[in-house]
């Protein structure tokens, strides 16, 4: 794996350690613990998505290799699906529901990035991406 592709799949751990730690509630409520335990599993299956990936990662798409294993069986996107099930965590658990508004924007970029990504994919793998796609979720 490259080392900017290795670095992008562990950044986002210490940072939201960190930013966990920083916004940790005074008196624990069910919507810190629902939030925590989202942001968690969101947290684990982007380092997972983002691991198997491998070598495939591009900041920008580039369509060097169709990744069809694992989570990728499943779902096109996962990056991007599991981004955003980690910040609508990490919302819950800072308990501000006007944060919540922060969340519609970042659900149109990545549906935004997934529609370009998936154009770029199907100009290298014609058939094969559209075969694959018709198996997939978003």
């Amino acid at each position: 794996m490259r080392a900017d592709a290795r670095f992008v799949m562990i950044a986002p751990i210490p940072a939201v350690v960190l930013l966990v730690i920083v916004g940790l509630p005074a008196a624990w409520r069910p919507i810190h613990v629902l939030g925590l335990a989202v942001l968690a599993v969101g947290l684990a299956l982007l380092t997972l998505a983002r691991w198997q990936l491998g070598s495939a990662f591009s900041i920008v798409p580039k369509a060097t290799t169709l990744v069809t294993r694992g989570l990728y069986a499943r779902i096109r996107n996962p990056v991007y699906v599991f981004g955003l099930v980690m910040a609508a965590g990490l919302l819950l658990y800072v308990d501000r529901p006007w944060f919540l508004l922060l969340f519609v924007p970042l659900a149109v970029m990545q549906v935004v990035r997934a529609r370009r990504e998936a154009k770029v994919l199907e100009e290298r793998f014609g058939d094969a991406y559209r075969e694959y796609r018709a198996g997939t979720w978003f």
